[in-house]
């Protein structure tokens, strides 16, 4: 018998607000992730992962060496990783890839597990609204925004990201600790979309920082992971059913 499970986690935002105070959390998701390596099939990382991220061609953000070592021992054993980028993270490129073997997804994916399917993403501008964003990424991600951000030296471009990414409380969470109700959460609305033109088992996303299952369809249900920021909920799959579960260190 299968006993292994397949586990979701989002938005941890390493390094935010500082380097010090983000420590904490970073062991925290480390033990969750030597907690779980035992029965995991595969894992799935659904953005956020940093605060902030850019990958230069010789150089990539110093730090979070804890959670790097753990990813690469937890591939290198075996269990497949997969990452999805977040709206913090987008400028990711091919390091995790070539350094660690873990794919890098910049939109979302299907899979099917044990006859179930998952839609799976970040959520980033996905569902009406949230305009100014939509063209804030589209700036972000134009090729020409990546080459004029290169030549900043990492020192300024690093620290310049970081400032503005505390400045405007992108973290924090606090628009997003209520419920809003399904016709007002922008991401259940998307997901209800897309089962207009296919069935999905699970819509799992993250970049909404409040963990959330809700039925949406016959047989289809809404998931959002929640964040290793005030939360620190996971997804998980055993084959026929899923749960959000809350990570308490023993």
């Amino acid at each position: 018998m299968n006993h292994k499970k397949i586990y979701f986690a989002s938005d941890q935002h390493l390094g935010a607000p500082t380097a010090e105070l983000s420590f904490p959390r970073e062991q925290k998701f480390v033990a969750w992730l030597d907690t779980i390596k035992a029965d995991a099939e595969a894992i799935f990382l659904l953005g956020d992962l940093f605060d902030f991220w850019f990958e230069y061609k010789k150089v990539v953000p110093k730090g979070f060496v804890r959670v790097l070592g753990k990813l690469a021992e937890i591939r290198d054993s075996g269990v497949p990783i997969y990452f999805f980028v977040g709206n913090h993270d987008l400028w990711m490129s091919d390091y995790f890839e070539k350094e660690l073997n873990i794919p890098v997804f910049h939109d979302n994916q299907e899979y099917t597990f044990s006859g179930k399917t998952f839609l799976i993403g970040h959520g980033d501008g996905k569902g009406p609204g949230d305009k100014g964003y939509k063209r804030m990424k589209k700036v972000f991600t134009n090729p020409l925004s990546k080459w004029v951000f290169r030549w900043l030296h990492p020192d300024v471009g690093v620290s310049l990201a970081q400032y503005l990414s505390v400045k405007n409380k992108l973290i924090s969470g606090e628009a997003d600790v209520k419920f809003l109700g399904e016709d007002n959460e922008w991401l259940i609305q998307y997901a209800k979309r897309k089962l207009q033109t296919k069935h999905y088992d699970y819509l799992i996303f993250g970049h909404r920082h409040l963990p959330m299952m809700i039925k949406i369809g016959e047989g289809s249900h809404y998931v959002n992971l929640g964040d290793w920021i005030g939360y620190f909920t996971y997804g998980v799959f055993d084959g026929e059913h899923f749960e959000l579960k809350t990570f308490e260190p023993r």
